[in-house]
C-alpha cells in the first residue's frame, strides 16, 4: 500500500510540475521552511507510529500549523530584516534528526533481530 501511494505520489508531482510554473525567488524561502517545517511532521509522525503512539489528528493539524507558522515567522523576519527563519530551521532540523535516530534505532534492531534469529536457525 505504502509503495502504490509513493508511485501515486510521484507520478501527480511529475504531472503537476510540468503545469505549474518554476516558483519566483521571492517566494523561495517560504517554500524551503515549509518543506522543512512539513518533513519534520511527516518523521515525527512516523516516530510516533515507530511508538505506537499516532494520532492523525495531531499529525494533520502538525502538519499544517508548522508550516503555516514557520512561514508567517520567515515573511515577519523579512519585514522586520531579521533572518528569524534560521531559527525554525534549526529547530525544525534538529526534530528531524531526533525523529530520524528513533527510526534508525528501530530498524537497526529489527535488522539485528533479523539476523540473529536466522543465525539461530542455520546453527
Amino acid at each position: 500500500m505504502a509503495i502504490l501511494t509513493i508511485i501515486i505520489g510521484s507520478l501527480l508531482g511529475v504531472v503537476l510540475g510540468s503545469f505549474i510554473p518554476t516558483i519566483p525567488y521571492s517566494a523561495s524561502k517560504y517554500l524551503a521552511i515549509a518543506i522543512v517545517a512539513s518533513l519534520d511532521s511527516v518523521f515525527g509522525g512516523i516516530a510516533s507510529n515507530i511508538k505506537k503512539n499516532f494520532d492523525l489528528k495531531v499529525f494533520i493539524s502538525g502538519f499544517f500549523v508548522n508550516a503555516i507558522i514557520a512561514m508567517l515567522l520567515t515573511y515577519l523576519g523579512q519585514r522586520l530584516n531579521v533572518d528569524i527563519y534560521l531559527a525554525a530551521i534549526v529547530v525544525f532540523v534538529g526534530r528531524m534528526f531526533n525523529n530520524l535516530g528513533i527510526i534508525r534505532r528501530y530498524w537497526l534492531s529489527k535488522v539485528s533481530k533479523k539476523l540473529e534469529k536466522k543465525n539461530n536457525v542455520t546453527e
